[in-house]
């Protein structure tokens, strides 16, 4: 009798301890995802090269993130800051990334970017529809906001490139997308 309640009792217990783990939902987001992610929207990183704030969660085991914004961070060169988020909301919260181009791999290196600079892959194989230094049109897009800022060009480029852009009081740098001459994209 004894035997037959010791067995009853552990696999009660093994019942209701592996819904439970199974329950919590709750996934860590690696650095290697966000390099991914970030890789995939044009900006070659590894994970080495990303760094998190804190420890991330999502509901899901492998999230589909979408990078919305990269911007140089302002603290000192070589620096970007990444704002992150699931493709499907709600399976975690928008988070931020510290991107690292000063780190130098000794094994599988991707591009590195100078000083800020879009990789040399980047560079306009068409012709050029704004220059380092003229005024352009940024369009930013988020999910409910549509905003309009006039900004410096930092570098040339075609349409389809990736260039920075600088706002005209030289307090924010923008990684944008030409869309045509003079305007700019970026997403929040």
């Amino acid at each position: 009798m004894n035997a037959r309640r010791s067995i009853s009792f552990v696999a009660l217990c093994a019942a209701v301890a592996l819904p439970a783990a199974a329950a919590s939902g709750r996934y860590d987001i690696t650095a290697g995802q966000v390099a991914a992610a970030v890789t995939s929207g044009g900006m070659p990183v590894s994970p080495d090269q990303v760094t998190l704030p804190a420890e991330i969660v999502a509901s899901v085991p492998d999230p589909v993130l979408q990078v919305r914004s990269i911007s140089i961070a302002r603290s000192g060169e070589g620096r970007a800051v990444a704002r992150v988020e699931c493709a499907i909301p709600q399976q975690c919260l928008p988070f931020i990334a510290t991107l690292d181009f000063d780190t130098r791999l000794t094994t599988d290196p991707v591009p590195q970017s100078s000083h800020g600079r879009i990789p040399a892959q980047t560079q306009p194989t068409s012709p050029v529809v704004v220059r380092a230094g003229a005024p352009a049109t940024l369009l930013l897009e988020g999910t409910h906001v549509h905003i309009t800022l006039p900004v410096v060009c930092l570098e040339s480029g075609a349409t389809g490139q990736t260039i920075r852009a600088r706002s005209p009081d030289h307090r924010q740098v923008y990684i944008v997308q030409v869309v045509r001459e003079g305007v700019l994209e970026g997403r929040l």
